[in-house]
């Protein structure tokens, strides 16, 4: 019994540590997505700008974010620092126009991935990241994996 104790901790870190799947990154912005209908664009806004909480996993390396079809961030896991920000010229350090790109696809798909760099809050280092984004009611909403 003794032996079966200490290795309940270790079990537990491995499930803390492990990365967040691309079927969760969908599941999480169509839960936030369903979340906005039922409470409400603004409460959704709020929600899933408000660090730690339910559109939060993995210590905040997994969040959603909104945008409008312009490009102006309505919502950000990071937090309201960037929330009423227009990032539609943002570019990765390659040069990537991430957000055009999720503009565009958005207009032409209604939903998908797509690839890009940015600034993992885990590590404090820009990574490859790709995102899923799904678009409803005229926004954008989305969620991210960094790939390892």
């Amino acid at each position: 019994m003794r032996r079966l104790l200490l290795l309940v901790p270790a079990l537990c870190l491995n499930l803390a540590a492990q990365d967040a799947t691309p079927a969760e990154v969908e599941s999480l912005v169509k839960e936030a997505i369903a979340f906005a209908k039922t409470n409400g664009k603004e409460a959704a806004f709020k929600e899933i700008t408000k660090l730690g909480g339910r559109f939060h996993r993995y210590g905040g390396e997994l969040y959603v974010f909104v945008y409008d079809l312009d490009g102006k961030v309505l919502a950000h896991g990071q937090g309201a620092s960037k929330v009423g920000v227009n990032q539609i010229k943002a570019k990765d350090p390659d040069g990537v126009a991430f957000v055009e790109d999720r503009v565009r696809l958005a207009k032409t798909k209604g939903k998908g991935w797509h690839d890009y760099k940015y600034l993992n809050p885990k590590t404090g280092q820009k990574e490859p990241k790709t995102s899923y984004i799904e678009l409803w009611d005229g926004l954008i909403f989305g969620a991210g994996i960094y790939k390892k």
